[in-house]
């Protein structure tokens, strides 16, 4: 009796925890809505030329080959200053 209880016993409890542990047969299905279209230039960095040049960094800096592309249909001209001192890109 003391060899079924070391060897036998042991494996029939693991057996009986990881047969609870089972899966269901019921599939979560998320649904993801399609994306809007293309994001578009802000308006908030047509404001000056300061606020689109910090734009344009951080687009340079968080850029990636596999995003969508950037929309610029609103942007006809961007913002420029005879005042403002350059900014360094780098």
């Amino acid at each position: 009796m003391r060899t079924f209880n070391k060897t036998i016993l042991p494996g029939l409890l693991a057996g009986a925890l990881l047969s609870a542990c089972g899966g269901s047969d019921h599939e979560d299905v998320v649904i993801v809505p399609p994306p809007a279209g293309p994001a578009q230039v802000p308006d908030s960095a047509l404001a000056s030329s300061a606020s689109f040049t910090q734009f344009a960094i951080e687009q340079s800096q968080t850029a990636s080959d596999s995003a969508e592309p950037l929309g610029a249909d609103n942007v006809s001209v961007p913002p420029s200053s005879e005042t403002d001192e350059p900014v360094s890109l780098g």
